[in-house]
């Protein structure tokens, strides 16, 4: 099977278009139904498929859900179309077949460095359709989910998303202090706190709160869930000192201080405080995120309170951060050791 390149475009996006956007939805306002991803001719005819679709994604109340399942399904009905299969009348082979293609699928770069599709977004796309297929199924358009015994790629046991280290962390946090209250709040919100991107541009004035003495920012993450940032007092000074007396509104503006920082303006002001702070590393947003959670526990913050922290439904998923965990210091085998032989201490304090 040929290898597809989409020539600047991400392994996440499809080589045509979803029909809206959600970079500028302000959190807690309406929206309106999504509509369905844009659907290849041969497939845009299909009513009863329309009709799945737009009721598949009305299912989930965040609109950047509703986006990257479309965008998945979306790719996975093009490649329906090219094969000429009805996505209503698939089989787990097509499934596994499906898989498979996405393996050999790259992006490249502007610089023309090719990047492989990674095994997390094989595993989410996956996900996406089996959502999709059980909803089809519940709805009796289907008569099984074609994905019910489709093996899913193994993640790898460390997070593959590049963070900082504790000096690295300190350095951009210094270029941020320096870069004025916006940018240093934007920087602390996503390494003191952990937000995702998504949050810590919706952040609203309306918020903020005090919880049992302490300041604390509250909202939605995945699936709506809702959460309590707890802020620590450098943030407080830097909010205090950036919203002057704003009662309401973005917590988070962009420059002209009309309206609220969007999630590409901010991967633009973590590029350049990296820039200012000397880091040579290709930073995001959810670079910050995976150095704050890193850091929580490098400084020795249970995995449980890491785990609610980062609001991770799956601890395995936090233990991904744990760079210590191969210490050979906290190996079990030292405590197991001086236990049987009636020792208190671990065996490694004995050497």
């Amino acid at each position: 099977m040929p290898v597809m390149r989409y020539q600047g475009e991400s392994a996440e996006s499809p080589d045509w278009p979803l029909a809206d956007s959600v970079d500028d939805v302000e959190p807690g306002a309406e929206v309106a139904a999504p509509a369905p991803p844009a659907l290849p001719a041969t497939v845009a005819d299909d009513l009863t498929l329309r009709r799945l679709i737009a009721g598949w994604l009305l299912a989930f109340d965040s609109a950047n859900t509703r986006l990257g399942y479309g965008r998945d399904l979306a790719r996975w009905l093009d490649w329906c179309t090219t094969g000429q299969l009805d996505p209503l009348d698939v089989r787990r082979a097509h499934v596994d077949a499906y898989a498979r293609w996405r393996e050999t699928q790259v992006r490249v770069l502007k610089t023309g460095r090719e990047i492989p599709t990674s095994r997390a977004s094989i595993a989410r796309a996956l996900a996406a359709l089996s959502s999709f297929y059980g909803y089809a199924l519940a709805e009796e358009a289907v008569v099984a989910n074609p994905l019910a015994l489709v093996r899913r790629p193994r993640l790898d046991d460390e997070s593959p998303t590049l963070g900082l280290d504790r000096d690295e962390a300190r350095a951009f946090l210094a270029a941020a202090a320096a870069a004025g209250a916006r940018d240093q709040l934007l920087a602390l919100l996503l390494l003191h706190n952990g937000l995702r991107v998504s949050e810590a541009c919706g952040a609203r004035v309306e918020d903020l709160d005090v919880d049992r003495g302490h300041r604390v920012l509250r909202g939605a993450g995945k699936a709506g869930k809702r959460w309590t940032a707890t802020l620590t007092p450098t943030t407080v000074a830097v909010l205090d000192r950036y919203l002057v007396g704003r009662t309401a509104g973005p917590v988070l503006l962009d420059n002209t201080q009309a309206t609220r920082l969007d999630r590409h303006d901010a991967a633009r002001i973590v590029r350049r405080l990296a820039r200012r702070a000397g880091l040579t590393q290709k930073l995001s947003p959810h670079s910050m995120r995976h150095t704050s959670i890193t850091a929580a526990l490098d400084a020795g913050a249970s995995l449980r309170d890491v785990q609610d922290f980062a609001r991770h439904a799956d601890p395995r998923t936090t233990r991904r951060y744990d760079r210590a965990r191969h210490n050979h210091d906290r190996n079990p085998a030292y405590a197991i050791a001086a236990y049987l032989a009636g020792d208190d201490r671990p065996e490694a304090d004995q050497q």
